[in-house]
């Protein structure tokens, strides 16, 4: 049996690995892109916008809550959704700081 060893990692490369696996799911990434473009809080059925049954975004909305990429709000029986524009943008901060120490612009010579 293996065991992991995330925690003998930095601690923004295992933010990036959970949140890298949240956007693993292309039914995610779709929500929170029509939750994006509608720039409001979405309290109807966000099924009827996407190729997905009700219990499906159900599930997938969960997941973007309990990683703070959306904001869940309820009034009354309705639970209102929308984008979590501040840790979003940490979010893409993280990346942004990733991808800048891994692009250059120096061309690699990587010959097979």
């Amino acid at each position: 049996m293996t065991f992991s060893k995330i925690e003998e990692f930095d601690k923004n490369l295992q933010e990036l690995a959970q949140i890298a696996k949240i956007f693993s799911h292309p039914a995610r990434l779709a929500i929170l892109k029509y939750l994006a473009e509608q720039k409001n809080c979405i309290s109807g059925d966000i099924s009827n916008h996407l190729p997905l049954s009700r219990t499906t975004v159900s599930q997938h909305l969960q997941e973007l809550k309990k990683a703070g990429l959306i904001q869940g709000t309820i009034d009354g029986l309705k639970v209102c959704y929308c984008i979590d524009c501040k840790n979003l943008t940490k979010v893409q901060s993280l990346f942004k700081s990733f991808f800048s120490g891994v692009i250059t612009e120096t061309n690699y010579n990587c010959k097979s």
